[in-house]
């Protein structure tokens, strides 16, 4: 495959300046990354939106580390997913937060995230000026995406509401090769879809070695990339960028949902995500927040 797309995006036609209690998911469009070749991509909008593709709907309290996030930006509304890692810090992908010109809305506790009075789910306006992108994410190779973002004020953890744990300094080096892992979010449901899901979705597969991941995308993955492989057509798709992939049998951080290839979420082929251990140090740095 040689075209990558920056996926997860998701862009409201509205004025920025709308509310999240009044946005019209139906008006939903998405900038995606269609590379010239697999290391120059560039965000154009397309009018289709993203999901969880042949994944199972989530239970009430089942991810309750997933947080949704609509970002205010100069392309609209962009709608991306994120996690929890403590009571004041969401972990995401720094080009969910291109071009941003005001904020983000941040929704936390949500199953169906168009129910606004759904008991648990919280929506939590943050300024610009408290979301952190790396210092060295590069918005043309997709390198360094992952970003932060700072609450205003600490989350209460309920049986909707708690941080995913990050690995410890002695996982820095841990490839995770053949674990299972499970990704969430709200992002189309197959390719043949064209809206965000309403109810949470996830899928579990299996984590695969970089060599075999850059196979399918030309040398494009790097150190600081994980992959999953996609069996049985189940994949993170557009509108998932950000959310999270966590170990299956001990709930641990390991990536952040970044770029996948474009055209198709069926195919078989890998989903990329930034990995979390090549940030701990960083994410220390900027949050105080570690797994000692």
């Amino acid at each position: 495959m040689t075209f990558l797309t920056a996926f997860t995006v998701i862009c409201a036609i509205n004025a920025a300046a709308t509310s999240a209690s009044q946005l019209n998911w139906s008006t939903v469009v998405r900038p995606q990354a269609k590379p010239a070749d697999a290391f120059q991509p560039k965000l154009h909008t397309k009018s289709f939106s993203e999901r969880i593709t042949n994944g199972e709907s989530a239970g009430r309290a089942q991810i309750p580390y997933q947080a949704g996030l609509v970002f205010y930006t100069t392309l609209g509304r962009v709608w991306c997913g994120g996690s929890i890692i403590s009571d004041r810090w969401i972990i995401t992908a720094a080009h969910c937060a291109d071009e941003l010109i005001g904020g983000v809305d941040v929704y936390v506790g949500a199953l169906n995230r168009t129910d606004h009075n759904e008991a648990g789910q919280h929506i939590i306006f943050v300024s610009k000026k408290h979301i952190i992108v790396h210092e060295n994410y590069d918005e043309i190779e997709l390198t360094n995406d992952v970003a932060l973002i700072k609450l205003p004020v600490p989350l209460e953890f309920t049986e909707f509401i708690q941080p995913v744990k990050l690995p410890n300094s002695d996982e820095a080096n841990e490839t995770f090769e053949s674990e299972t892992a499970i990704a969430s979010g709200w992002g189309i449901t197959s390719d043949d879809d064209y809206e965000l899901a309403d109810i949470l979705r996830w899928i579990d597969a299996p984590v695969i070695s970089n060599s075999e991941c850059s196979s399918w995308i030309y040398g494009s993955i790097q150190s600081t990339n994980i992959c999953i492989g996609t069996t049985e057509y189940k994949s993170t798709c557009h509108g998932d960028a950000g959310g999270p992939l966590v170990l299956a049998q001990d709930p641990t951080l390991i990536g952040v949902a970044t770029f996948n290839i474009i055209y198709s979420c069926e195919i078989g082929g890998p989903a990329p995500f930034t990995r979390v251990t090549s940030y701990l140090d960083w994410i220390e740095a900027k949050t105080g927040v570690s797994n000692q």
